[in-house]
């Protein structure tokens, strides 16, 4: 093998684990960023927020949109789409799930916030994007969202829209193995 060959490969056997271990820190770097900056409206559980309760408080309309990621079968959607909140207050609005398959599923929502300025002043106490939802065949729920709008927003922001998208994380191993093993018994 010639020197430029050898030069080439040792540079490839260091670069490649060194891009791998970088995509794998990106996601962690990523969460941080967005927590700090605000952008991609990520929003965080607030520990906090007690002490931005205010009696006087400005109204905000507050729009809530749902998405199903395309390989989630269930029904989702807010029990309301619009509501004219006070900024300073609590207030809970939920959202309609059913799952319309034969199978147990688990399901994870992500938030997002608009605009991204927006995620830093909404906390929330409750939210069923803090945990896996999981329904039976048929079953239905209402999940609920506690969320209070800090009165520090800008005051050029009227309106803010909180976006869910929902998740088929079952995890259908599990489910095959479950299944085997009845099988099994009989």
């Amino acid at each position: 093998m010639n020197p430029d060959a050898k030069k080439t490969l040792r540079r490839l056997l260091i670069a490649v684990p060194c891009m791998f271990a970088f995509g794998f820190a990106l996601v962690p770097l990523y969460d941080v960023f967005c927590e700090v900056t605000g952008i991609n409206g990520k929003v965080f559980q607030s520990e906090y927020s007690e002490d931005l309760v205010k009696e006087e408080g400005r109204p905000l309309g507050l729009q809530f949109i749902s998405t199903n990621n395309e390989n989630m079968p269930w029904i989702f959607k807010p029990s309301k789409e619009v509501m004219t909140i006070s900024t300073g207050k609590y207030y809970t609005a939920t959202f309609y799930v059913k799952n319309t398959t034969n199978k147990i599923m688990k399901a994870q929502a992500v938030p997002s916030v608009a605009p991204s300025n927006a995620a830093a002043h909404l906390k929330k106490l409750e939210c069923f994007c803090f945990e896996q939802q999981e329904l039976k065949p048929g079953e239905e729920a209402l999940l609920p969202v506690k969320l209070l709008v800090s009165d520090q927003l800008p005051n050029n922001i009227k309106n803010v829209i909180l976006s869910y998208t929902i998740f088929d994380i079952t995890d259908y191993n599990e489910d095959a193995i479950a299944h085997n093993d009845m099988n099994m018994e009989h």
